[in-house]
């Protein structure tokens, strides 16, 4: 039911929480929700599509919260690529701080790796593709010297035409930052986390694609481990147990101990792991699923993998500008987190319209026109309809 609002927004209740947009964001629609958020589905007016609408939950109600709503924001604001999600837009229908709510629009994506992989059996063609996107987004985000820390199928968003963009950087951080060990869900952590937790890189999101990767082609979770010492366990029988070089790298003596009190446990074959798969794609995953992150494939280096010939182009594999985190980082007061967001929100600045048919162009026709002009006959994606009815 609509409700008075202050003049350009109108007020809606959906599912007992009221939601304050401008009018050019129409039929809002629920999506989702979760613990720093709600998402609503809706049609934007001005740019003739179907967006997102992420209201913020209480962004600013401690220190805490108010600093990763800023840090989204800003990295949502920095991301300009057509494989990671950015920000379209960013509002709030309040003047008052103590009223404040930041609502956050970001292209409207269909179902996540996770859903496709449960329902259907992917071709290698499609994990070609897929891997491909999600590397070149990967690069671009890790040329900004930053780490995602929470690659997933989950946080891997799909449309019905195959393009891929990922999500959630509630976890990203600067290369340079110091780490925490409990970053990632388990089944897709780097070992190095868990073992070697201060001092990790940007390598930690190529094995988390590598797991990604593996989970497409197989059609189940590589390393689904039960708790921290099974997925260690998981992950060394099948990589191999760490040689003494590497144990040294290890900063946990306890990780250490336990390591040495395994029974030795030799790489294994991953052609046999993966019997049937494109030789080229498990050449790929031998490279990305290393023990040793020094000797790990680089986001930009996976690219060049002959596995990728078809789609590879080094002219249209951009690099990030910087991303500069010392404004988040400085000490502020609930005041000044409440009123420094204002400096990115767009009131009459909104980002040009897309090209006609609302796809990103890549030289002039989109790779996902190419892609499902050769493979559409045999091949169904999942709609956002269809991860609706599930939800």
């Amino acid at each position: 039911m609509s409700m008075s609002a202050r003049p350009g927004f109108y007020r809606q209740e959906l599912n007992k929480t009221v939601w304050e947009v401008p009018e050019r964001y129409q039929n809002l629609t629920p999506v989702g929700s979760g613990a720093y958020g709600s998402v609503c589905s809706a049609y934007d007016v001005v740019l003739r599509q179907k967006v997102a609408v992420k209201k913020l939950s209480r962004p600013f109600q401690s220190l805490i919260h108010s600093r990763r709503s800023y840090r989204e924001l800003r990295l949502l604001k920095h991301m300009k690529h057509e494989n990671v999600i950015g920000l379209l837009d960013v509002f709030s229908p309040a003047a008052a701080l103590e009223d404040f709510n930041d609502y956050l629009v970001t292209n409207l994506m269909g179902a996540d790796l996770n859903n496709i992989v449960k329902f259907q059996r992917l071709s290698d063609e499609h994990v070609q593709f897929l891997i491909y996107q999600l590397l070149r987004g990967l690069k671009y985000i890790h040329s900004a010297g930053l780490i995602h820390r929470d690659l997933k199928p989950s946080n891997v968003a799909v449309n019905e035409d195959c393009e891929l963009r990922i999500l959630d950087f509630g976890l990203a951080r600067q290369t340079d930052d110091e780490m925490t060990g409990y970053v990632a869900t388990r089944w897709y952590r780097a070992p190095e986390i868990m073992l070697n937790w201060m001092h990790y890189n940007q390598n930690v999101d190529i094995w988390s694609v590598g797991c990604i990767m593996g989970e497409l082609l197989k059609g189940k979770v590589l390393f689904p481990g039960t708790d921290y010492i099974d997925q260690l366990k998981r992950i060394m029988e099948v990589v191999g147990t760490p040689t003494p070089e590497l144990l040294q790298k290890i900063c946990s003596e306890h990780a250490q101990k336990y390591i040495q009190s395994l029974p030795f446990m030799p790489q294994q074959d991953l052609e046999k792991i993966f019997r049937g798969a494109n030789p080229l794609a498990v050449d790929l995953l031998k490279r990305m699923l290393v023990l040793d992150c020094d000797g790990r494939i680089s986001a930009a280096e996976a690219l060049a993998h002959p596995y990728f010939s078809q789609y590879h182009d080094p002219d249209d594999e951009p690099e990030a500008p910087p991303y500069d985190q010392t404004l988040e980082s400085k000490d502020r007061t609930l005041e000044e987190w409440k009123g420094h967001p204002t400096a990115c929100r767009w009131s009459s600045e909104p980002p040009p319209p897309p090209p006609p048919d609302g796809k990103p162009r890549l030289h002039g026709v989109s790779r996902a026109e190419c892609f499902w002009a050769a493979w559409r006959p045999s091949a169904h994606l999942l709609t956002t309809e269809d991860v609706l009815e599930w939800n």
